[in-house]
C-alpha cells in the first residue's frame, strides 16, 4: 500500500515518556496547516460582505461552521491516524472507478476555486501594501512553487513551523484592528443568536461556510496526521488521537478568532457607519484609516492578508499532491503538480481582471468559497461511512451520538447547497430569453450531481468490503518471482523508481542471470536537496527511500537471492552511469513507464540520456 505524503510519511517522532507538554508538542503541527485554509483570503471576502451588510447577525454562522468544522476535521484526523489511508485512499478503495474518476475532479475543481481566492487574495495583498498592480501580482504569485519545494525537503516540521509564524502574523494583526475598533460586544454577542435576514445573507451565508469547512482539508488533514510516527499499540492510537483532537481544538478556535475578527471589523467599521456594500478587499483597506483613525489598521490588514496567502497556498498544493495520489495513483514531479495547481487558479484570474477589471475580485472570491461549499458534501458523507465502518476502524469506530451528529451536519450543508443550486438554475431560466439550452445541459448536470450525492451516501450501506486495490499500488510489495535464467551474468544492476514497473525488471533480471548472481537494487532520489548537495543530503525522502529499498531486500532475500542496495542523488541518468562503472556492474536492468512525449514532462525521462554513457549492456523492461 503506497504511503499517504510519502516523503514525510512518519518522519516525526514522538514521544510515550517524559511531561505531558513534551508529549503533546510532537503531534502539534498538523492541525495549524489544516487552520490556514480556515483563514484564506476566501474567507476575508465572504466575512466583509457579511459584516458590511448584514453586521453581526452572521456572527452565529462563523461559530457554527467552526463547530462543525472541528468535528469534521477530527473524524479526518481519525481516519487517517486509525486506518493509515488519507481520504481519497479510502474512496478509492470504496468506489468503482468511474466515481472516483468524477469525485476526483470534483475535488480538483475545490482545489482550483480555493486556489483563486489564495492567489487573488495574495496579489490583493501585494497590491495593497507595495502598489504592484493586479495583473502582475498575480503573476507573481508563481514564485513561491519554490518556496513550496524548499519546504518539502527541509521536512514538516520545518514547514509547520513557518506556517505557525504565519499564523501567529495573522493573529496578532487581527488582534490590534480589534484594539482600533473597539466592537460592542454585547452587539457581538446577539450575533451569535441564529437567525438569516434575506436570500442574499443565505448566499454569503453558504459561502462562509464554505469558506470555513473546506473540502480539501479533510483530505488534507488525514494525510498530514500520518507523519507522526507513534506506537501502533491501543493505547498509542487513542493518545495520538486524544493529541491530534487538542492541537485540531486550539487551531480552529485560532481560525475562527482571526474569522469573526474579519467579520466584526466589517460590522463595526462600516455597516456600523452605512457602508453596507463593502464587498471587495481593497475597499475594506481603503476605508480602515478613516474610519478608524490609524494609519497602522491598513497595514496590518495587508500583511496578514499576504500572510494567509502565502500560508494557505502551501497547504492547499499539498492536498493537490494528496487527492491526485490517492484517486488516481498518479505520481508525477512536484514542480509539475505545483504549476498546473497555479495555472488553473491564475488562468481565469487573469482573464476575469482582463476583461471585467480589478473591481470584480471580491465577487470572484466569494464565488469561489460557494463552490467550495457546493463541494462539501462529496467529501464529507464518504468521511462519515469511513469512521462509520467497524471493518475499516476497528475498536476506533465513532459512537452513536458522533455519527448522529455529523449525519445532522453533512444534511444541513447539502440541503443549504441543494437550495442554493436550485433557486440559481431557477433564477437563470427565468432571466433566459430560451431556456432551451439550460434544460439539456445545467439541468441534467446538476440532476446526475445529485444522484451522485446518492449514490456514493447509499453504497457503503449496501457493500462495505474494500476494493482490492494492491495491484495499482505504486510501492508493489507483493512481488511474484521467476527465476529461469537464460544466461549466466555475475553482477547485475537493477534500477528501481518503486512503482508497478519494478515487478517486470526484476523478473527479467531473474530470467537473464539466474538466481545465483548477485543483484544490486538501485535508487536514484531527485530532492532539490539531492541535487545540491548530493550524498551529504539527509532529506525526509531519502530516508524514506532508503527504507523502500531494503523492504525490496527482504523480500529478494526471502527467496534466496543475495541482494544489495544503493542510494544514487541528483539527476538519474548521471547518477545511475557514476554508480554502474564505480560498481563495475556487467549489466544494468530497468523498467520503463512506455510514456514519451508530453509525458516526459510530466514524469521525467532517464533512458535516452542514459544510455549514451553506459560501457554496459542496458536491458529495457517495458512494464
Amino acid at each position: 500500500m503506497s504511503k499517504s505524503l510519502e516523503e514525510v510519511h512518519e518522519s516525526v517522532q514522538t514521544r510515550t515518556t517524559g511531561n505531558f507538554y513534551r508529549r503533546i508538542l510532537a503531534f502539534f503541527g498538523p492541525a495549524y496547516l489544516i487552520s490556514v485554509g480556515y483563514m484564506d483570503p476566501g474567507n476575508w471576502a465572504t466575512d466583509i460582505a457579511g459584516g458590511s451588510q448584514f453586521g453581526y447577525s452572521l456572527l452565529w454562522v462563523l461559530l457554527m461552521s467552526n463547530i462543525m468544522a472541528l468535528l469534521l476535521q477530527s473524524l479526518s484526523a481519525r481516519l487517517g491516524i486509525v486506518t493509515r489511508r488519507d481520504l481519497a485512499q479510502a474512496s478509492r478503495e470504496t468506489y468503482s472507478k468511474p466515481v472516483n474518476y468524477v469525485l476526483y475532479f470534483l475535488a480538483e475543481v475545490a482545489i482550483a476555486a480555493c486556489d483563486l481566492a489564495e492567489v487573488l487574495g495574495m496579489a490583493i495583498g501585494l497590491n495593497l501594501l507595495f502598489g504592484i498592480p493586479l495583473f502582475e501580482g498575480v503573476i507573481i504569485t508563481v514564485l513561491d512553487t519554490f518556496l513550496l519545494l524548499f519546504l518539502i525537503h527541509k521536512g514538516i516540521r520545518k514547514m509547520e513551523a513557518f506556517i505557525i509564524a504565519l499564523v501567529g502574523i495573522i493573529g496578532l494583526s487581527f488582534l490590534f484592528e480589534m484594539i482600533f475598533a473597539a466592537p460592542d460586544v454585547s452587539q457581538v454577542i446577539r450575533g451569535l443568536i441564529p437567525g438569516i435576514p434575506n436570500e442574499t445573507a443565505l448566499y454569503i451565508a453558504i459561502g462562509i461556510i464554505g469558506a470555513t469547512v473546506m473540502p480539501h482539508n479533510l483530505y488534507l488533514h488525514s494525510s498530514l496526521v500520518q507523519t507522526r510516527k507513534f506506537d501502533r499499540s491501543s493505547e498509542g492510537i487513542k493518545r495520538a488521537l486524544k493529541y491530534n483532537f487538542i492541537d485540531s481544538a486550539i487551531a480552529l478556535n485560532l481560525a475562527f478568532f482571526v474569522n469573526a475578527a474579519i467579520l466584526i471589523l466589517a460590522a463595526t467599521t462600516f455597516y456600523k457607519n452605512g457602508y453596507f456594500e463593502v464587498a471587495e478587499i481593497q475597499d475594506a483597506y481603503r476605508f480602515l484609516e478613516p474610519l478608524l483613525g490609524t494609519e497602522w489598521a491598513p497595514i496590518l490588514f495587508a500583511v496578514a492578508l499576504i500572510a494567509a496567502g502565502q500560508s494557505s497556498t502551501i497547504t492547499g498544493t499539498l492536498a493537490g499532491q494528496i487527492i491526485m495520489e490517492g484517486y488516481l495513483n498518479l505520481r508525477i514531479q512536484p514542480w509539475v503538480r505545483r504549476i498546473i495547481t497555479r495555472l488553473i487558479a491564475i488562468v481565469p484570474a487573469l482573464i476575469v481582471i482582463s476583461v471585467f477589471g480589478e473591481d470584480v475580485t471580491g465577487k470572484m472570491l466569494i464565488f469561489s468559497q460557494v463552490v467550495l461549499s457546493l463541494q462539501l458534501g462529496f467529501a464529507i458523507i464518504p468521511l462519515i461511512h469511513f469512521v462509520s465502518d467497524r471493518t475499516k476502524m476497528q475498536e476506533f469506530v465513532i459512537s452513536k451520538p458522533t455519527r448522529i451528529a455529523a449525519w445532522v451536519i453533512a444534511i444541513i450543508i447539502v440541503s443549504l447547497n441543494v437550495k442554493l443550486v436550485f433557486e440559481e438554475i431557477s433564477l437563470w431560466i427565468q432571466g433566459a430569453t430560451d431556456p432551451t439550452w439550460l434544460y439539456l445541459t445545467v439541468v441534467p448536470l446538476a440532476a446526475g450531481f445529485l444522484l451522485l450525492l446518492l449514490y456514493i451516501a447509499i453504497r457503503p450501506l449496501v457493500y462495505r468490503s474494500p476494493r482490492t486495490t494492491n495491484k495499482h499500488l505504486p510501492h508493489l510489495q507483493d512481488l511474484t518471482f521467476e527465476s529461469a535464467a537464460i544466461a549466466a551474468r555475475n553482477k547485475v544492476a537493477i534500477a528501481v523508481d518503486f512503482s508497478k514497473s519494478d515487478e517486470a525488471a526484476i523478473n527479467h533480471a531473474l530470467k537473464i542471470a539466474g538466481t545465483n548472481a548477485h543483484f544490486t537494487l538501485i535508487h536514484v532520489v531527485e530532492t532539490v536537496g539531492a541535487l545540491m548537495y548530493g550524498s551529504e543530503t539527509a532529506d525526509h525522502e531519502s530516508a524514506a527511500d532508503k527504507k523502500l529499498l531494503d523492504d525490496y531486500k527482504k523480500l529478494l532475500a526471502q527467496k534466496d537471492i543475495t541482494v544489495d542496495v544503493l542510494l544514487g542523488y541528483g539527476k538519474p541518468h548521471l547518477a545511475l552511469s557514476e554508480l554502474v562503472a564505480k560498481h563495475e556492474f556487467d549489466l544494468l536492468v530497468m523498467g520503463t513507464h512506455g510514456h514519451a512525449g508530453f509525458k516526459d514532462l510530466l514524469f521525467g525521462t532517464t533512458i535516452d540520456k542514459l544510455r549514451h554513457r553506459l560501457k554496459i549492456p542496458l536491458f529495457i523492461v517495458n512494464a
